[in-house]
């Protein structure tokens, strides 16, 4: 009866991976013809196979699921469209309160019939067998065999807990159950005075506001986070898992963050082969859309780094919604995963951020100071000039102040915290970061929608990330006439027209570098650095390409093309 009521509810069983080679136990006896009849399946043909009434039930139940999504995402309309009606009224709801009751209890017949059809199966009895056998003792051997199944997340067990190393928890100041330290914007207006007055006239804005970021501006920041879209990519990630495990060996695991968020993770482990690379670790942060089982995990691991990647708040098997807080919150945990569990140091530690993800590569990076490396692709400085490209002029103000309040991702701002090497990958065919378009007196829907590529590269707002930084990091090499010269090199639309203004300016790479060292070997490694102070007009806008060019790489593509392996190089350092 026990084992009925565990079929019951118990989680989805999606797929039983093949057992890889080094795993196979060793046989007691001879091998048998049967044993080597038919090779290994591939990774999409090894999905379990449930019995029919587990198959059709489940069916009915993953529809009602996606009823219920749409229901939920429409009910503001229906309500106005049923009060509008009188349907609201205790003579209508009462029929109509029976009517949802019975379609529960319906429902609730079709999960235990479900139940039944998993009872028997006797793969998922297995199944359910060694996933209780795991919570009850995490050992090795129980979750080397639960790793051989792919099932909801929900159900799997958590591996990390964000208070699990010793040093925070004889600490204080590591992060709290509020969650990890964010950089604050400041005040929309200095200087006045926080009156009760005051505050009673910005709360009808602070209120549209939060209203506005956790309604509509949460999904559009991050539409991956949308159940529906999800639901309609649930065959591609299962495939991308599939090969993560199967073909890279990956390692699955569940990480609790400290606002109670688990976090969905995958580890490919590389240093066990004779690829240098294979020492360092590449963790990924994915975009706004973006899934590591199909993301830009891909190109560190094709260039044969050892890979982590990890879902954001509410993307597929990672939970709570994804608020920069709860994004912070994530990424702490993941790093304290890879140097206290996986044994990673902070030195061997790359990360890699495409689109979006830059804000919590940029806030890692800044909390950890002792990270070897970023790199960031397709990213931006600020999240503001972004969010007003798409929505009409006359939000101007509740879009600035929703941003700044809810969705701050303040990348630019948080890099020129890092004293490390940075490179930023900049693509000129952009059509998602960029500001402008060939057309606009285009709708801003329209604009988000069709997604053209611009004609102004400098509206790439990569371009502001990299001036940021280098005016943060080398501000008297980057007074008027270096900044004036990397804009001029920023506005290249090709390769050669780049090449051709590099040349023109005349720059000696070895004397740049001998400057740079000579300063850094007499005032140390700390920026920001005053080298340049005493320097003539033209050695100023020669050393500022220099810099521009060692900080900056150009790629052909448009946003969403994979990174290919040769682009993905370890940022320049002295």
């Amino acid at each position: 009866m026990m084992r009925l009521l565990s079929c019951i509810f118990g989680p989805r069983l999606y797929k039983i991976y093949r057992e890889r080679d080094s795993e196979r136990a060793p046989s007691g006896g001879p091998e048998t013809p049967a044993s080597v009849t038919a090779p290994p399946p591939s990774s999409w043909d090894t999905y379990y196979q449930p019995r029919a009434l587990e198959k059709h039930a489940d069916s009915i139940l993953a529809l009602a699921s996606v009823f219920w999504s749409i229901s939920y995402y429409s009910s503001p309309f229906a309500f106005f469209y049923l009060y509008r009606k009188g349907y609201l009224s205790l003579s209508k709801v009462v029929p109509l309160s029976h009517y949802a009751g019975s379609l529960l209890l319906l429902l609730a017949g079709v999960a235990c019939l479900r139940g039944i059809g998993r009872w028997t199966n006797p793969q998922y009895r297995q199944f359910i067998t060694i996933l209780e056998a795991t919570h009850r003792n995490q050992s090795a051997e129980n979750k080397r065999q639960l790793a051989g199944y792919n099932f909801d997340f929900r159900s799997w067990p958590v591996d990390f807990h964000w208070e699990e190393p010793s040093s925070r928890k004889e600490s204080r100041g590591g992060p709290s159950r509020r969650g990890v330290a964010l950089l604050r914007p400041e005040p929309l207006h200095r200087g006045t005075a926080d009156t009760l007055l005051n505050r009673v006239k910005k709360l009808p804005c602070q209120v549209t506001s939060y209203l506005v970021a956790h309604t509509l501006g949460r999904r559009m920041l991050y539409p991956g986070s949308v159940y529906l879209l999800q639901k309609a990519l649930m065959p591609v990630l299962l495939q991308g898992q599939a090969r993560l495990v199967e073909e890279c060996d990956g390692r699955r695991a569940k990480l609790l963050a400290c606002d109670g968020n688990e976090i969905d993770t995958m580890f490919v482990d590389r240093r066990g082969t004779t690829e240098p690379q294979g020492q360092k670790l590449v963790i990924c942060c994915e975009g706004n859309a973006g899934f590591y089982e199909v993301g830009c995990v891909s190109t560190p691991l094709e260039a044969g780094y050892s890979v982590l990647g990890w879902n954001h708040p509410g993307f597929a098997g990672s939970t709570g919604v994804p608020f920069p807080q709860n994004e912070a919150n994530a990424m702490d945990v993941v790093v304290q995963f890879a140097v206290h569990r996986l044994g990673f140091q902070p030195q061997d530690i790359i990360l890699y951020a495409w689109s979006i993800g830059g804000f919590t590569a940029t806030w890692a990076a800044m909390s950890y100071p002792d990270i070897s490396a970023v790199i960031l692709d397709a990213s931006f400085d600020d999240l503001v000039p972004l969010a007003l490209k798409v929505m009409p002029d006359s939000w101007r103000g509740l879009v600035t102040r929703t941003v700044r309040q809810h969705l701050n991702l303040n990348n630019a701002e948080q890099l020129c915290r890092y004293q490390g090497p940075v490179l930023l990958i900049r693509r000129t065919k952009d059509e998602i970061i960029t500001t402008t378009y060939p057309n606009p007196s285009s709708p801003p829907v329209y604009i988000l929608l069709t997604a053209r590529v611009p004609e102004d590269i400098m509206s790439n707002r990569g371009n502001d990330l990299l001036l940021k930084l280098l005016q943060h990091r080398y501000p008297q090499v980057m007074a008027e006439e270096g900044l004036q010269v990397v804009r001029q090199w920023l506005e290249a639309s090709s390769p050669l027209e780049e090449a051709s203004i590099y040349s023109r300016w005349e720059v000696e790479e070895d004397w740049c570098l001998s400057v740079l060292r000579s300063y850094q070997a007499e005032h140390g490694p700390d920026f920001p650095w005053s080298v340049g102070e005493d320097m003539s007009a033209r050695g100023r806008q020669q050393l500022a390409l220099f810099l521009a060019r060692k900080h900056l790489h150009n790629f052909e593509a448009t946003h969403c093309t994979p990174l290919p392996v040769p682009n993905f190089q370890v940022p320049w350092h002295l």
